[in-house]
């Protein structure tokens, strides 16, 4: 079965080492005319992480440009026809779950369900202080927030009760189309994988090499229809080296990968829309 390719997006997350140079000049018609690419060569779907603030030294190794996943995922509904909009990832101790279900499903909404609910626990402990989140404890309100979250998803008078959230007697409107969304959790522990199978509909781990993921993901039995979002680690170049992307993607494929979300190498937003078309290509052929 061929591998399902989404793209990390370029310009809305800079990651040092990994971003592009080019990356720092682009801009909003960059970014539209890759994400009108992506859709129209049949990707899987395209990302959009959340950093409401980044200290100064922890910038310099997880970046400091971030936009807003909101206000760009609905501009680039409006943009695009089928390509998924992933949150990757929201942090889930930044909201409270109704929160959730109405913004973004409201984006749901306006793009017509193609939204994947990609989420995190969170490990930026000053953005927990500055946002007045609670970070100890963490994993716990998350597995609650995502529990609530499941109960009101689509629901115009949800209600939950748990343990560190309740409501009854509410009314979200609007809310997401369906009563069910995609939800891929992010992490790199064992529990971030037991509460991906537990709770959500995916797996999106980060920083780990495709032998500690196999060893991993050996452990569980996933759900029918459960995903396996592994990276591709460093960008790869479908033209300049195809045959080591394509290793890539193989290996990735074995390793238990569903999906495969892709860094693309590139010089400029020009260079970047040829090497979409490159792995469009590349990917068939496999």
């Amino acid at each position: 079965m061929t591998l399902r390719l989404g793209i990390t997006s370029p310009i809305v997350t800079r990651v040092p080492g990994v971003a592009g140079d080019w990356e720092a000049d682009a801009g909003v018609e960059d970014l539209v005319a890759i994400a009108e690419a992506a859709d129209r060569l049949g990707f899987d779907h395209l990302t959009c992480s959340e950093h409401v603030a980044v200290p100064v030294d922890v910038a310099a190794q997880r970046g400091s440009t971030y936009w807003d996943p909101l206000a760009t995922l609905g501009f680039l509904a409006a943009r695009t026809r089928n390509i998924r909009l992933v949150t990757q990832v929201l942090v889930l101790g930044y909201h409270h779950p109704l929160e959730i279900a109405k913004r973004y499903g409201t984006l749901d909404r306006v793009s017509g369900g193609r939204l994947v609910l990609g989420v995190g626990v969170g490990s930026l402990a000053e953005e927990f202080e500055l946002l007045g989140a609670q970070f100890a404890g963490r994993g716990e309100i998350a597995d609650d927030a995502l529990r609530a979250l499941r109960s009101a998803w689509g629901r115009e008078r949800p209600s939950y009760s748990g343990a560190h959230f309740e409501f009854s007697d509410m009314v979200v409107d609007p809310h997401g189309v369906r009563t069910e969304v995609p939800v891929w959790v992010g992490g790199r522990t064992p529990r971030s994988l037991r509460r991906a199978v537990e709770l959500g509909n995916g797996w999106v781990p980060f920083g780990l090499d495709l032998d500690t993921l196999t060893e991993m993901l050996s452990r569980v039995e996933p759900p029918a229809a459960f995903d396996v979002v592994l990276g591709t680690g460093r960008p790869v170049d479908p033209i300049g080296d195809p045959v080591r992307t394509a290793d890539r993607l193989r290996r990735i494929g074995e390793a238990g990968a569903t999906v495969a979300g892709v860094t693309i190498a590139a010089t400029s937003s020009e260079h970047y829309l040829d090497q979409l078309e490159a792995l469009a290509a590349l990917n068939r052929q496999e």
